[in-house]
Formats: C-alpha cells, structure tokens, sequence
C-alpha cells in the first residue's frame, strides 16, 4: 500500500475505505440480526436489587422527607463513597427533566450509588436516553424507572407555543408535541399542566414501546416503569398512572 508523506495514496485509501465499509456493513447486519439472542442472555448482576414496588416505596419515603425537611441524607458518607467507587448498584433508574430545580438525588433524599439518573430537557425519550436506561437495567440490575416531569415545564410550555426556536432547541420540542396533540384532541385545549401529565404518559409509553431490552424485563416482571410528576411549589411528587 504506498504512502505520500506519510498518508495513504487516493486509489489505495479508496480500496481500503471499501474493505472497511463492507466490513462494518456486515458487522451492522450481524449484530442488529443478533438483537434477539442478545437480549435473551442478559443476566444482569446487583445484590442490592429490590422489587419495583419497594423501590418506588423507597422513593416516595425520600420525597416524604424531603417535603417535611426531616431529611436523612442517605449515602454521603466518605466511606460510602469509597465503597461505591467500586462498583454501582443503583435500585432506581430517573428520566428526569434537566431543569435546575429538579434534582432527583435531593428531592428523594438519595445518595451515592442509590440512583441512575438520566436528565434531559422536557424528560424526553432518545434513543442515547433509551440506551442509557438499557444499561441501568441490563447491566446494573435497577427494576424500576420512573419518568420525572415536573410542573410548569419550560420546554413544555415552548411545545405548546408552537413557535421557531434557536439552535437545536427545537430537536427537543418535537419530542414533546405529540403529547400536546393529544390534549388538544382530547380537550380541545393546551392547559399546560393537562401537557405536563400528557408529556410524562407519552414519554412512558415510548420508552416502553421503543427498547426490546426493557420490554423483555417488563414481560418477566423484572422492571416497572411509571411516570411521577414534581410539583415545584410544594416539592411533592406524585406518581402518574
């Protein structure tokens, strides 16, 4: 193979591109059509595993204290961080929304290693989401993932104007319009809390319909996923149903 300057020559890196690219084709069509096998061996290890039902009880007596500012601020230890810096074992997974005031180790008085948390704006599901919480499942045994919204979601409200956005903003926003589709078929209407419930159900919903890992979990009741929603005025959370 020559080389000029120390780089390959055009008709050699043209042979050699086209070895690599039907190569990773190949590659591609063998794992996408393993997709099924792989998903039948996973065997994900956590000793710490809990039911999805304890968990979300665990979840809801954080928020409990959280609220009541009886806070026990589980976890935090420097020994506790020195253990999990071995090895995490979360017994919860959040898809959160990446507003500020919405972090969900506090508002569920949680520490280290206790939660696997995935933030992005308007909580909405992706497919680098999707693959985030396969692994919170797959491979850290977590049995329960709860999609976090939250009142008065700005990314919420943006959907809801329906406006030209800046940037990639709006990569985000089309997540989140089919939710207002609904409420307005439904209501006639775009209250913006009935959006905020809508947006939490639908990304539920996607997150469920769009990963044949959690799927399987959820067919062997190994993991439950539900929807919750944060009021920001008072700092409760309420799980959706």
């Amino acid at each position: 193979m020559s080389r000029i300057n120390g780089f390959l020559g055009r008709r050699d890196f043209l042979k050699f591109a086209s070895v690599v690219g039907i190569a990773a084709t190949s590659f591609s069509d063998s794992f996408w059509n393993s997709e099924q096998t792989a998903v039948a061996d996973i065997h994900p290890v956590n000793p710490n595993q809990i039911s999805p039902d304890e968990a979300v009880r665990r979840l809801l007596d954080g928020n409990q204290r959280f609220i009541q500012q009886k806070r026990q601020y589980p976890d935090q230890s420097l020994e506790h961080l020195r253990l999990v810096a071995k090895a995490q074992y979360p017994f919860a997974a959040i898809l959160g929304c990446a507003d500020s005031r919405v972090p969900a180790e506090i508002v569920f008085d949680q520490g280290l290693g206790d939660l696997f948390v995935v933030r992005v704006a308007g909580n909405v599901v992706s497919d680098t989401v999707i693959g985030s919480l396969e692994y919170s499942t797959a491979v850290l045994g977590s049995q329960l993932i709860v999609v976090l919204g939250h009142r008065r979601c700005g990314a919420v409200a943006e959907a809801i104007k329906n406006e030209p956005l800046p940037g990639r903003i709006g990569l985000i926003i089309e997540g989140i319009k089919p939710s207002v589709e609904r409420v307005k078929f439904s209501t006639g209407d775009n209250n913006m809390q009935d959006v905020v419930i809508a947006n939490i159900q639908y990304q539920t919903e996607k997150l469920q319909e769009s990963s044949t890992i959690l799927a399987k979990f959820i067919r062997e009741g190994k993991l439950k996923i539900v929807g919750a929603c944060y009021d920001i005025d008072t700092g409760k959370v309420n799980i959706i149903t």
